[in-house]
């Protein structure tokens, strides 16, 4: 039975939010709101002002949670800005946050990511809940590690992922027989995560820090790709400031959106 939830988001876009790359499961209708799954939750979620109204099969703590109103993104950017290079991105995409994301959906994400571009990642993603997810009102769950465990390269081959497709079969395999596992990785460091995550086939770096940020909200995560790559060599040749490890992985989201969005503009 749907229900109708309201939070109060001071500071916040959701537009920039969902469209920012974190995520992958949400759709922009005309009207400026949005449609789409929060883990097994489908959603239409509308921004008035400070005000998010949302219509789903969940109650007010699992968006309270998953829209993570509990860290302090206020103090977060008064602590950045204190770098110069941080101040324009805050100023142009404050309101961006992490969302806290099922990590082994965010797992199969990033491994789809590589080397790929969001709409055809959505679509991956799109078919792959369709064939292996489950029904439900508005859309397909994303599947379970246990039913792609079961799967052939041969089965995954309509999802058109290329050779991802392995990747993703090893990821579930290892997770559903234990040879990698999820709650641990919530509970370790993010050095220790990252350990764990690149025993995967096809798991890199960059994608465990992807994993490790979006789906455990390791805040010190700092995924670098050929973007960021460009943002340090241009703001923060040395490396971004240890200094500024705990708020890592805010920065990074926001360093990450600016030179996408305004990338003549640095």
């Amino acid at each position: 039975m749907a229900q109708q939830t309201t939070l109060t988001i001071p500071n916040f876009s959701l537009r920039d939010t969902l469209l920012c790359g974190q995520c992958f499961r949400w759709e922009e209708l005309p009207d400026g709101s949005f449609s789409g799954f929060a883990g097994s939750h489908f959603a239409s979620v509308l921004q008035s002002g400070d005000q998010v109204f949302i219509t789903s099969d969940t109650d007010a703590a699992f968006w309270e949670a998953y829209f993570d109103c509990d860290t302090d993104y206020e103090a977060a950017k008064k602590r950045l800005s204190h770098y110069r290079a941080m101040r324009r991105p805050i100023e142009r995409a404050g309101g961006i946050r992490l969302l806290r994301q099922d990590p082994w959906e965010a797992l199969c994400s990033f491994i789809i990511s590589q080397n790929n571009n969001i709409p055809r990642i959505k679509g991956i993603i799109s078919r792959m809940c369709e064939a292996f997810g489950e029904a439900v009102p508005g859309g397909y769950t994303f599947p379970a590690a246990e039913r792609l465990a079961a799967c052939t390269l041969d089965d995954l081959a309509p999802l058109r992922a290329g050779f991802r497709g392995k990747y993703l079969l090893d990821a579930a395999q290892r997770v559903n027989d234990g040879r990698v596992v999820l709650d641990r990785i919530a509970a370790s460091s993010t050095e220790e995560g990252e350990a764990e995550l690149i025993q995967i086939f096809g798991v890199g770096v960059k994608v465990a820090q992807c994993v490790l940020l979006y789906g455990f909200h390791k805040l010190d995560a700092f995924p670098v790709d050929v973007w960021m790559k460009k943002v340090l060599a241009l703001h923060f040749p040395n490396g971004f400031p240890k200094q500024a490890k705990k708020d890592r992985g805010i920065a990074q989201q926001f360093l990450f959106h600016d030179i996408r969005s305004f990338p003549d503009q640095q």
